[in-house]
């Protein structure tokens, strides 16, 4: 139903209520049969549901298959060793799990505990679960609207919307009907109607309930909340997709390699041994872990810039982003009113340049409540605020002090003026400031260069012509006038009139300082900057043309435009809609939703309640830290401690750096895992003795590679990540140069583990062992400074990543203890190794890190760079 379009009189009977309220017993049934006031949440998974899920992986899955052969052949340390993994992963990944998924909790505890209604024709407090439509509520300032409801009645009803429209002002209630001539009527606008979760700031006023629960605006949203669901990354599918792939792969091979084996005489369980080794060998057991890790110290650098990650996936989500819809109030914005234009004696001045000694200075400080508090804090709306702060304390409260009020007539939404008087030069004066469209016909002289004429036509339509030239420019606009009386002590609404205008006064939201300039960024980094907004069109164009998301050309569409126009059409429209003003919250998810069907990866910001749906639907969410609702936050899966949108693109930047550092790890590990695999292919067709047991490969994909690869994802930022463009959302993480490479490598790496296997094969199949699993795993510790970034170590610097030498001194101090620690060589099947064998395990383990190295460094002096 479409309420604020009905008389107050038409609702009440259409609730079948009056305004001396229901009665108990009616309220009873309304509430059996509609249920309580609340938010409903969907049931969510338990811990058990949450931590069994993890193991639905293949890859997963192949590793307890691995396990139960490890058992059956007399294994049980492999089998251990390979649980402890699954486990351990599964852990990981049940707790990060559990870190979101609280926005309809925040979203519940927005309702006010209780609510004054009448009920019997008697005012009483209930439970505000028990609110039934057609209750009338009493609402004064402090309390909380506990359900939507139409004003029947309204004394000075100021409410704060900000978190349903984003917008910060207090909206002044009426009791009037809306007209909306078949047009939409967007929330922000409708004046005579009060939503659950808003806080009255002033005034009193008496409503009708006309729904409660997930009916209200704030359910709508709750509802909206179940059905987003999060998007999975770029990364995640393409792990997703690998993983599917490499699964495939390994079984084929396993089954390949059982059946050679016992084709050549070997037992059964021997044959399964062989494979269970070449699938440990091929699974990398720490990527899921190592990439978790990188993602989590990827977020303390990135906290270090006021962007606090509250889900690891968005780090590497924010890398491909390729369009970023941003809020304007606070985010592009300062927040804060600043006086930019004066209008004097038929002139327009620059702030900055305003004669402080004015006569205008006197109703721009005396017609104003705003006041400052002890320690210089400027208090109150924030137009009277910045009226004060451009003239200062000291200033401000010389004036008030010379001119004190004698009386006053506040401000209201019918007249659109406030006025005060004062003794200004031996003689009682009005001053009065407020809308340029209430003064025209009051005014009837003007004043121009200290002396004072009639006003003329001419004059009126310079007046509306500057009116009109500050609007469009996105400023809010004050008109000042004075009316001088001989002998007067009181005012009221009858003396405003005959008026002598004075000047007008032009103000915004300046932009931050550092927007333009991160807009420009964003924009040569390949990213759509888009402004959704609460606020009028006219202002959100002028504010986004100043920052440049704005250019000629370009569209802006308000809520009810876009109540107007079908998806399709919608579509092909986005890439030139750069602005959308007085949006709603299915606007914005309907939004978000169409750039991600155009294939793009959307990050989305946020303060309010309205905004949670859209920022839960994004890939990436970003929520308002200082300004932000507790709803946004558990919504979003970053919050940005300044409110700065610099910080979003500084982040942008962050993770693509991330990004490119996850995919060095990851080819570090499959480089390795290759090598591995071909040794063992390698031993099986030519019918020699297995080189590595479960464990030993075990131990290097999980010991001795996972801190190389965790110093790889600390490698510094590459400056020009922000010059290319995104990368596109079905790009794989393995492209056509990255299996070229890891080809090339895992041949490279298992040539040298060959060698040295052949070299101690004559000295028994252990020994061959040994020296095969020693110089994979030394190999692979070399190979940590190549996959540091595409460039030479030379160019790198071996000393820019210090993480890196730490972590092959600690890989080589493991492997040695494993050498040579006697006690332990039977679980890890170790023999005693002389010097010679240890010399050339070294030999063959930095060889081909020497012909990667010279290979990098011949392409990147011949300038391919």
């Amino acid at each position: 139903m479409r309420f604020f379009e009905m008389t107050s009189g038409a609702v009440l009977e259409n609730l079948r209520t009056s305004e001396k309220g229901l009665t108990q017993e009616k309220a009873r049934e309304r509430l059996l049969k509609n249920g309580p006031n609340e938010i409903k949440e969907e049931k969510k998974k338990n811990v058990l549901e949450v931590f069994f899920s993890q193991f639905e992986d293949l890859l997963v899955i192949i590793l307890l298959v691995c396990s139960a052969v490890s058992i059956l052949t007399g294994n049980g340390d492999s089998a251990a060793v390979i649980l402890l993994v699954i486990v351990m992963n599964s852990i990981i990944g049940t707790v990060e799990h559990f870190k979101a998924e609280k926005s309809l909790a925040a979203l519940k505890n927005m309702s006010a505990p209780h609510a004054k209604v009448i009920r019997d024709g008697n005012v009483c407090e209930i439970p505000a679960r028990e609110v039934v439509k057609g209750d009338i509520l009493i609402l004064e300032a402090g309390a909380v609207a506990s359900a939507d409801g139409r004003v029947i009645k309204a004394a000075g009803l100021l409410v704060n919307e900000s978190s349903l429209t984003g917008e910060s002002d207090s909206v002044l209630k009426s009791d009037k009907v809306l007209d909306s001539d078949g047009k939409e009527i967007v929330l922000g606008d409708r004046v005579n109607m009060v939503y659950s979760g808003s806080l009255v700031t002033g005034g009193r006023g008496v409503v009708v309930v006309t729904a409660t629960g997930m009916e209200t605006e704030i359910g709508n949203i709750a509802t909206m909340i179940n059905k987003a669901e999060s998007k999975k990354t770029p990364l995640q599918k393409s792990l997703e997709n690998f993983s599917k792939k490499l699964t495939i792969a390994i079984v084929i091979i396993c089954l390949a390699v059982m059946a050679l084996s016992i084709l050549r005489g070997e037992e059964i369980l021997d044959a399964m041994m062989f494979a269970v080794a070449l699938a440990v060998a091929a699974i990398p057991e720490a990527l899921s872990s190592i990439v978790t890790i990188s993602l989590a110290i990827g977020t303390q650098k990135m906290a270090k810039q006021n962007a606090i990650i509250r889900d690891l996936k968005a780090v590497e989500g924010l890398g491909c982003v390729s369009v970023i819809c941003s809020d304007k109030t606070g985010t592009l914005t300062q927040n804060k009113m600043k006086v930019r234009e004066i209008y004097r004696d038929g002139v327009s001045h620059p702030a900055e340049r305003f004669d402080s000694n004015d006569n205008l200075i006197l109703p721009m400080l005396l017609c104003n409540d705003a006041a400052f508090s002890a320690d210089g804090e400027s208090i109150g709306d924030p137009t009277e605020t910045a009226l004060i702060e451009f003239f200062g304390k000291e200033r401000c409260d010389k004036v008030r002090s010379a001119y004190p009020r004698l009386a006053e007539i506040p401000f209201d939404s019918d007249r659109k003026l406030m006025s005060t008087l004062h003794k200004i030069n031996g003689k009682p004066t009005m001053l009065t400031k407020g809308a340029i469209d209430n003064f025209l016909d009051r005014l009837t002289s003007i004043e121009v260069n200290g002396r004072v004429r009639d006003i003329t036509n001419e004059d009126k339509k310079e007046i509306v012509h500057m009116n009109v030239f500050y609007s469009e420019r996105g400023m809010r606009v004050l008109c000042f006038a004075k009316r001088e009386f001989s002998n007067k002590t009181d005012i009221n609404e009858n003396d405003e009139n005959k008026y002598t205008f004075i000047g007008l006064c032009a103000m915004t939201d300046p932009p931050r300082e550092e927007s333009k300039a991160a807009v420009a960024d964003c924009i040569s980094a390949g990213i759509k900057p888009v402004m959704i907004t609460g606020d009028h069109k006219m202002t959100a164009i002028a504010v986004a043309r100043e920052v440049g998301i704005f250019k000629d050309g370009d569209l802006a569409l308000d809520g009810a435009e876009l109540e107007m126009i079908s998806d399709s059409e919608l579509s092909e429209m986005l890439p030139k809609v750069s602005v959308y003003a007085r949006v709603s919250p299915a606007h914005k998810i309907r939004i978000v939703t169409l750039w991600q069907e155009l294939g793009h990866i959307v990050a989305m910001t946020g303060d309010g309640v309205n905004d949670a749906p859209a920022l839960k639907k994004a890939d990436v969410g970003v929520a308002m830290g200082i300004t932000g609702t507790e709803v946004s936050k558990d919504a979003a899966s970053m919050v940005l401690a300044d409110d700065n949108f610099a910080t979003i693109v500084r982040s942008v930047a962050s993770g693509r750096s991330i990004y490119t550092n996850i995919k060095n790890s990851i080819m570090f590990l499959l480089t390795g895992n290759l090598a591995g695999i071909i040794a063992v292919l390698y031993c099986v067709i030519m019918g020699l003795s297995a080189p590595f047991t479960a464990v030993q490969l075990l131990f290097i994909n999980l010991l001795t590679d996972s801190l190389p690869a965790i110093a790889i994802s600390m490698e510094k930022p590459d400056r020009n990540l922000l010059n290319e463009k995104p990368r596109g959302i079905n790009d794989s993480i393995l492209d056509k140069k990255m299996i070229i490479n890891t080809s090339f490598i895992g041949i490279l790496i298992s040539i040298s583990t060959i060698a040295a296997y052949y070299i101690g094969l004559e000295h028994g199949a252990e020994t061959a062992g040994t020296m095969a699993f020693s110089a994979l795993c030394l190999g692979r510790l070399f190979h940590c400074f190549n996959c540091r970034g595409s460039k030479p170590i030379n160019v790198l610097g071996f000393g820019s990543n210090p993480f890196s030498i730490v972590a092959f001194a600690a890989g080589v101090c493991f492997l040695s203890a494993v050498l040579f620690f006697t006690p332990i060589h039977d679980l890890f099947s170790i023999s005693l190794l002389g010097p010679s064998m240890i010399v050339e395990i070294i030999f063959f383990a930095v060889l081909p890190t020497v012909i990667i190295q010279i290979y990098k460094n011949i392409r990147y002096f011949l300038g391919n760079r």
